[in-house]
């Protein structure tokens, strides 16, 4: 199968610090496909684009999809919450649109027993016990202004699983990266099709002469040309390469 000119620059902008299987996801979503994981592999390896991550993550450990915070949501909450409802519960908690097949799967591959079956574990008790109608567990868990054991004030600083320094901007959950904001603080929004990255690869170097900003497609070609070097000149000097690349592309495609 053929794929378009926007699926290639997808994966390849997406492609660094994010597993083969939500990267699999990501794609499907966007553009409405079929990949499959060995489909994915075969396809970086094709085009040798690499991740970056960690090979053999532990069963279970957190990931771009579900992040350390859905996964401790879903692990204390899941008795007598079947994955229908607790899709609804994580989308309304969190402010995230998860679909009832990604919870169901999640709920599989963890194999997380809601106890609906009739299968309760001993001394497990329902998350609804003594709660009438559809969804009556909802108030009890999050009544106005109650805020879970794990909730973290604004101003709160995270490493999130793609490995950014996230810092909390608003309730109730709202976080944006931190090197987003230094570099807004300094020259102002980050304009359309452009994104940052770190000069010498570091997500936890936040010096501001360590951030360049770049198009969408120049990241592209950084990332399919291996650009992207240790040292922030080198990567602005990448910055130039991949420029001579593009030109050089559009005259081809001119002629």
């Amino acid at each position: 199968m053929k794929y378009t000119s926007e699926i290639h620059q997808f994966i390849a902008e997406n492609v660094k610090g994010i597993s083969t299987g939500d990267l699999v996801k990501m794609v499907n979503e966007r553009f409405g496909i079929d990949f499959t994981d060995s489909k994915m592999k075969a396809y970086k390896a094709n085009h040798k684009l690499k991740s970056g991550m960690p090979v053999g993550l532990p069963t279970g450990s957190p990931t771009s999809l579900f992040p350390e915070e859905i996964k401790e949501f879903i692990e204390q909450n899941h008795v007598g919450v079947g994955s229908k409802n607790m899709t609804n519960l994580v989308n309304k908690t969190f402010e995230t649109n998860y679909t009832y097949a990604q919870i169901k799967s999640y709920y599989k591959n963890h194999s997380i027993n809601s106890g609906l079956n009739g299968q309760f574990q001993k001394g497990q008790t329902p998350f609804n016990k003594g709660l009438k109608g559809v969804g009556g567990w909802e108030p009890t868990q999050f009544k106005k202004g109650h805020r879970p054991k794990n909730h973290l004030p604004v101003g709160s600083e995270r490493i999130n699983t793609m490995g950014y320094i996230d810092i909390k901007i608003a309730e109730p959950n709202k976080w944006r990266c931190k090197h987003q904001l230094i570099w807004i603080a300094a020259n102002g929004e980050i304009p359309k099709g452009q994104v940052l990255i770190f000069g010498d690869g570091d997500r936890r170097n936040l010096d501001l002469d360590n951030l360049i900003l770049i198009s969408r497609r120049q990241l592209s070609t950084m990332n399919s040309k291996g650009l992207i070097q240790n040292n922030a000149d080198l990567t602005r000097t990448g910055v130039i390469v991949a420029n001579i690349y593009q030109k050089l592309s559009d005259r081809k495609k001119s002629k």
